[in-house]
């Protein structure tokens, strides 16, 4: 027996309704009107997904550490553990993206068991890729008490099985419903001996991407999980009320989870907005200077607040590292960036000039209850 949510209670197919017309508008944005920035916007909302569910499990590295990761560069600070998590978060969440668009992918507990793999192959005492074998608990900090204790281990092929099952099932409920049950019933198994968070996050955006809808990167909902960590956590103990308990009432959850997909929308669209407000006065200074538009690049990245590296601005200029310092050299002469460090730490920021015409694009951010 998993969790289970029959149906929708009333007034939540209005939320559900409100959440795909968001979803609409973003696609349009993203598919129906594509700009070249349209690609570095996927790039800091894939970084910002992955930062986030590993700054959940206390693995915390800047946004543009976690767009090296992306791009397969090395990071600006120190490797770390934070950075290897980063890494295997990476590879796993790559692959979920690549499975979404797999017209034969069906779900099995071969693909999790390997999504598992990838994440913590860098930790072989985590048993990466094999269920737990025995009791886990999870546990609260600083002081350590247990606030849950899953099922016994020997239920977990079972119940894995039932779960992959379900999620081949004929479909019923809305996908983001469905998505936020699988996310549910995994964490609450806790199969694995550990990253059994990431797993669950990266099931939910599995769920999501295969919906067709978004392109995928823009499915998950990680990064407002990430900022949400406390109420996350406060809503998953409310429903797990500290032991297996498949019987308990998972509304909450499907609650919670469903004005995430809402606030992540709203954040989404005001983002691409802003960057193409951004782009566009970008792009008439460069016409008045007679500059590239390929330096748009790099003074997109470094207005939202980025740091930009040659790596980082070659890789999406798509021009020789040569040619890339010579662009970011050029842009410190015209005042619109500014250098730091030297050799393998340096790097360009926003010049206060970048920032004023950054700061001239914000749109005042919203936050909606859509249960209000």
């Amino acid at each position: 027996m998993l969790y289970s949510f029959p149906s929708l209670p009333v007034g939540y197919a209005e939320v559900v309704d409100a959440i795909d017309d968001l979803r609409r508008r973003l696609h349009y944005f993203l598919q129906q009107q594509p700009r070249r920035w349209t690609g570095l916007l996927r790039r800091s909302t894939f970084a910002r997904a992955i930062q986030a569910s590993n700054s959940i499990e206390g693995y915390h590295v800047t946004v543009d550490d976690a767009i090296a990761a992306v791009e397969g560069e090395e990071p600006l600070d120190e490797r770390s553990a934070a950075w290897l998590a980063v890494q295997g978060y990476r590879n796993a969440l790559s692959y979920v993206l690549q499975l979404a668009t797999d017209p034969y992918f069906a779900h099995n507990v071969g693909t999790l068991r390997g999504l598992h793999f990838m994440m913590l192959g860098h930790e072989a005492p985590r048993r990466p890729g094999l269920w737990r074998p025995g009791a886990i608990y999870v546990r609260a900090e600083p002081d350590g008490t247990t606030v849950y204790e899953g099922p016994p281990a020997e239920h977990v092929p079972a119940l894995m099985h039932d779960l992959v099952t379900t999620l081949n099932a004929p479909e019923g409920l809305p996908v983001m419903v469905r998505a936020a049950m699988a996310h549910l019933n995994l964490v609450m198994i806790h199969p694995f001996s550990d990253g059994n968070g990431r797993m669950a996050r990266a099931l939910q955006t599995l769920v999501l991407a295969r919906e067709g809808l978004l392109d995928p990167t823009f499915s998950s909902i990680e990064e407002y999980l990430g900022q949400n960590t406390q109420a996350y956590y406060a809503v998953l103990a409310e429903v797990g009320q500290g032991t297996w308990s498949p019987a308990n009432d998972p509304t909450p959850w499907v609650r919670f989870s469903l004005t995430a997909h809402y606030r992540q929308a709203e954040t989404l669209l005001r983002r691409t907005n802003e960057q193409q407000r951004l782009w566009d006065l970008l792009e008439g200074h460069l016409k008045e200077r007679r500059l590239n538009e390929r330096l748009l690049m790099a003074l997109s990245d470094a207005a939202l607040g980025y740091r930009v590296r040659n790596a980082t601005y070659r890789h999406a200029a798509d021009v020789t590292e040569t040619v890339a310092s010579r662009d970011l050299s050029l842009l410190v002469d015209q005042g619109m960036l500014v250098a730091h460090g030297e050799k393998r730490g340096r790097h360009y920021r926003a010049s206060p000039w970048l920032m004023a015409l950054r700061d001239a694009t914000r749109a005042t951010k919203i936050t909606t209850d859509p249960f209000a």
